[in-house]
């Protein structure tokens, strides 16, 4: 479905040219799970408002202190609020991550969210979503990286990058942006754009000074395209 937003084919006739460069640039990534579907989820909840080195450290911690998911779900919360203290707001994380776990077991009688991939894709997401703590970027990062289903998720990398091409509107928030990627992505291409514009975002689109004078982007980058000619 068309979202509703301005230029919207103009925004969507840039993919093909972009998504061209970006291969020749960064290669062709193909799907891998690296975490299974809950330590996915866990893993987002911990990476919030975080550096990716402090959310792995608490992850790490929490999995070398408890032996399963059910240990940390029947632990005293203030052991897993100190166990994840590194990733930051851990009066906060910590009984988010044991609501969550509480809330599958109940439903599900096991800590296992292998359910999603049988969910029509909207469906999941909204389940995903009614959990405490879970908005669309977490839903969508579960979805792609533990299922490789049709879900493009949108971090500050993709916001940034995505709003500088012309892809987004200025302006748009992060949570609204992801219907917008997804309608201008082939869903086949997901994972793969969304690894390639994360790398373009680290190494050239860099957030304080973008490398313009290095970038084969320009010629359909509205941000370089509105420079002053002088920095252009």
């Amino acid at each position: 479905m068309q979202p509703t937003i301005p230029d919207f084919e103009r925004r969507k006739g840039k993919y093909p040219p972009v998504a061209t460069l970006l291969g020749e640039m960064y290669g062709y990534p193909t799907w891998q799970r690296w975490l299974p579907p809950l330590d996915e989820l866990v893993d987002c909840i911990l990476s919030q408002s975080t550096t990716d080195h402090n959310r792995d450290i608490a992850f790490e911690a929490l999995k070398a202190r408890f032996p399963t998911w059910e240990a940390v779900m029947e632990a005293p919360t203030e052991d897993v609020i100190a166990t994840i203290r590194p990733a930051g707001l851990a009066n906060q994380k910590g009984p988010r991550i044991q609501n969550v776990l509480r809330r599958i077991h109940a439903e599900h009688g096991a800590l296992n969210i292998d359910f999603l991939n049988d969910l029509p894709i909207d469906d999941a997401k909204a389940w995903l979503t009614s959990l405490e703590g879970v908005g669309p970027k977490t839903a969508a990062i579960v979805l792609c990286f533990a299922f490789n289903r049709p879900a493009f998720p949108v971090d500050t990398h993709i916001h940034r990058v995505g709003q500088r091409i012309g892809f987004l509107p200025q302006g748009i928030s992060a949570d609204k942006a992801h219907s917008v990627m997804e309608a201008i992505v082939p869903p086949p291409n997901y994972y793969q754009f969304h690894i390639n514009m994360i790398q373009h975002g680290r190494e050239i689109c860099q957030a304080r000074r973008p490398k313009c004078e290095i970038c084969p982007l320009t010629p359909y980058c509205d941000y370089f395209q509105n420079l002053p000619r002088s920095h252009a």
